[in-house]
């Protein structure tokens, strides 16, 4: 089990490498533009026209074409990557203390299921996982 000084810095790193590796990359290019709206606010009520003239349902429709994510992929794992290689600099230790007071306000970290072993599935506490809600029941 780990103690309170590791989930800690655990939180922190993950907010780092989320804020600095994830967030600023090309998927900020991805997300920019307007959105579309959904009165139900489920989106069952938006439809994608394409040029060929068929209408998909929107939550059929892939939002990310495999050049943008293979593009993404590539981006995330090479900042991954240096993030790794620099995290022992003070340089860089002082850059992420200055990024970090943006993710103040970010919720505190879970446990994935799908990630965790044994030992993380039977964590209480408020950052044990969730089970992933069985098929045909709502969450």
């Amino acid at each position: 089990m780990q103690n309170d000084l590791e989930r800690k810095i655990a939180s922190v790193l993950s907010k780092a490498m989320a804020l600095i590796c994830v967030r600023n990359t090309c998927l900020e290019t991805l997300h920019a533009g307007p959105g579309v709206v959904s009165h139900t606010g489920d989106y069952s009520d938006v439809i994608v026209t394409d040029a060929n003239g068929r209408q998909i349902a929107w939550s059929e429709v892939s939002r990310i074409s495999d050049d943008e994510m293979r593009d993404l992929m590539r981006e995330i794992v090479n900042r991954l990557y240096t993030f790794q290689l620099r995290v022992g600099e003070q340089e860089f230790r002082n850059y992420l203390d200055q990024q970090l007071t943006s993710t103040q306000n970010w919720d505190e970290p879970r446990h994935d299921w799908n990630l965790a072993g044994r030992k993380l599935r039977e964590t209480a506490g408020s950052d044990a996982p969730k089970a992933p809600a069985a098929k045909g029941t709502v969450a």
